[in-house]
């Protein structure tokens, strides 16, 4: 009997870095709460490239992935197990422009050892995409021997292994200008191990990519192209068969704009179909914009194929705001009714305000939040920093007139200043920033949205858990609420290049106290929010409760004048002489 060809292993280690918080430390939790779809998608690619044995019928390659979100990224033994197999590389995927900075010193404990080190994401793809020529931080990586990766690589996968394989890979590699076709595209998945680190064991995938809009604080339009691309209803029920053979039926459909996908119809339908007649247990998080609810049967449809929370990109309510971002499409007098159709499908909202725009000031973002509060039935509002991310319209203008940025890559995570503003100092705007949380999260305004939820049928566990994770996520660990998760790492050995490595002697003592101190202030959140819970919920007459907000829209929905007018004299003038300042400065 002729012997068997000998094995040869191939072995890829896939990551999406996290990144690092004002001490240096991994923002990294025991479970993160946003799953990763770019690692799910080059997962999907290299998985069928496995199967395909495109290396050779006599080359068994193996993949792993990590989430550095949540999970302890072992650098050495990663090492070692890529010496072991006797060939591979680590991809650093999805690396949007505040993890770089992660990605890069991750790179260069790889190249220090000889590894081969790709990176890509939109942070890469932005850059080369909208900037004339590489910034320093692509150029660091490219002098360290890192591959970099632009664009997408459906259909692309196969080639570039075998380049990988034999050595001879491009310095960069640029597919932009060449965006591959969605339709039978290869499906985003990831092993079971890795979902469940996820709370609520969400796994994700995009039903389109694209998006026909102009905004310029927007980086997806020069990305991933301004012509929508999308995936048939067979290729998402595929994707949720798959899945559902792990158990994992909850799913966080990361289209920037959903309800712009011209199969969303065919999508929603198969799965009320799976839901109802095969009793798929399924769970959707979407992305919309402010004028979904004007698409006949677009949100019923939605509730009925399992979506129970849905993000809205508000950005802002200023008429002036939103045209000078080229953010056109969103009009306030739609808000009101929009946020009424999906609290009568029972899907609890999540909105997000961007703070920073030209004419915003102290007083008038404040009189905004307010006018919020009262006209608008929204459940959960975050806030962001106006970010001249890397890949955006705003950036490149910023870059080619030689505005000063930030330099630090590490603070492009919307939550942070990373230019100057025309009418606030940075001191005044980071304190705009964290007083929005304040301002919105009152326990007053707290128990509204409690007694709206109650009024319309949401789920009270939920509601009050989100609201508890969006009000504290800032204000008690320093984190957005989009990086936020459960139960935070602080690893002593994994600091940001160029700082020390604290003494244990030192350091150990100080994370008993962090931690401490953190828990501390949680448990008192969540006491304090679950009593003004249950205070909703012993009122009798909880369920006949109304408000300005939960009227009829067409009773209330007067021009966006008035609202300022009513509203602009409630706030106090406490910001005056620091705005002055910054307008003469």
């Amino acid at each position: 009997m002729p012997a068997q060809p000998a094995k040869r292993r191939f072995r890829i280690i896939l990551i999406k870095p996290s990144h690092y918080d004002s001490d240096g430390y991994v923002i990294q939790w025991w479970r993160s709460t946003i799953p990763s779809n770019s690692l799910a998608s080059v997962y999907g690619l290299l998985d069928e490239c496995a199967q395909d044995r495109v290396l050779g019928p006599d080359v068994n390659i193996e993949i792993e992935a990590f989430d550095e979100c949540n999970t302890i990224i072992d650098v050495k033994k990663t090492i070692r197990e890529i010496r072991a197999a006797g060939s591979g590389f680590v991809a650093l995927v999805g690396v949007q422009s505040n993890q770089f900075p992660r990605a890069l010193d991750l790179a260069r404990q790889f190249r220090a050892a000889d590894i081969p080190v790709v990176i890509g994401g939109f942070h890469v793809s932005g850059c080369i995409s909208m900037l004339p020529d590489l910034p320093p931080d692509l150029k660091a990586a490219r002098d360290l021997g890192v591959i970099l990766y632009a664009g997408e690589s459906e259909g692309r996968m196969a080639g570039f292994l075998r380049e990988m394989d034999s050595g001879t890979p491009q310095p960069v590699y640029n597919y932009l200008k060449d965006m591959p076709d969605m339709a039978a595209a290869t499906f985003p998945i990831l092993p079971r191990k890795v979902v469940t680190r996820v709370a609520g064991h969400y796994t994700s995938f995009d039903a389109g990519r694209g998006c026909p809009f102009q905004c310029s604080f927007c980086t997806i339009i020069n990305v991933q192209g301004r012509k929508s691309r999308y995936r048939t209803a067979d290729d998402v029920e595929a994707i949720v068969r798959a899945n559902a053979k792990q158990n994992i039926t909850r799913f966080f459909i990361t289209d920037d704009n959903y309800a712009r996908n011209k199969n969303w119809e065919a999508i929603l339908d198969r799965l009320i179909e799976l839901r109802e007649k095969e009793g798929f247990r399924i769970r959707l998080l979407l992305q919309v914009d402010t004028l979904c609810h004007r698409i006949p049967g677009f949100i019923e449809k939605a509730a009925r194929a399992g979506c129970t929370a849905v993000f809205i990109g508000l950005e802002n309510i200023n008429p002036e705001s939103l045209m000078g971002a080229k953010k056109r499409q969103n009009k306030i007098w739609e808000y009101q009714e929009m946020f009424h159709a999906w609290r009568k499908a029972k899907v609890m909202t999540f909105a997000g305000y961007i703070l920073g725009f030209p004419t915003d000031t102290p007083e008038s973002i404040a009189r905004d939040i307010e006018i919020i509060k009262a006209e608008l039935p929204v459940d959960i509002l975050e806030f962001f920093y106006l970010t001249p991310l890397p890949g955006s319209e705003d950036h490149k203008i910023l870059y080619m007139k030689g505005v000063p940025m930030d330099p630090d890559m590490n603070k492009y995570d919307l939550e942070h200043a990373c230019t100057a503003h025309p009418l606030m100092s940075k001191e005044t705007w980071e304190s705009v920033y964290r007083g929005a949380w304040d301002r919105y999260y009152t326990d007053a305004h707290v128990e509204t949205i409690m007694r709206r939820a109650a009024a319309t049928g949401l789920n009270k566990t939920k509601v009050i858990d989100a609201i508890t994770l969006f009000s504290g996520s800032s204000r008690i660990e320093g984190v957005h609420p989009l990086q936020f998760g459960f139960v935070r790492r602080k690893v002593r050995t994994q600091r940001r290049h160029g700082l020390p490595v604290v003494n244990p002697l030192i350091f150990y003592p100080w994370r008993a106290y962090d931690f401490t101190r953190t828990a501390v202030r949680w448990l008192r959140l969540v006491r304090r929010y679950r009593g003004i819970m249950k205070k909703v919920w012993s009122d009798p007459a909880v369920q006949s409760y109304t408000d300005h907000a939960l009227e009829p829209p067409a009773g209330h929905n007067a021009p966006m004048s008035d609202f300022v007018k009513t509203y602009a004299d409630k706030i106090p003038h406490t910001h005056g002489a620091p705005v002055q300042e910054a307008a003469v400065g």
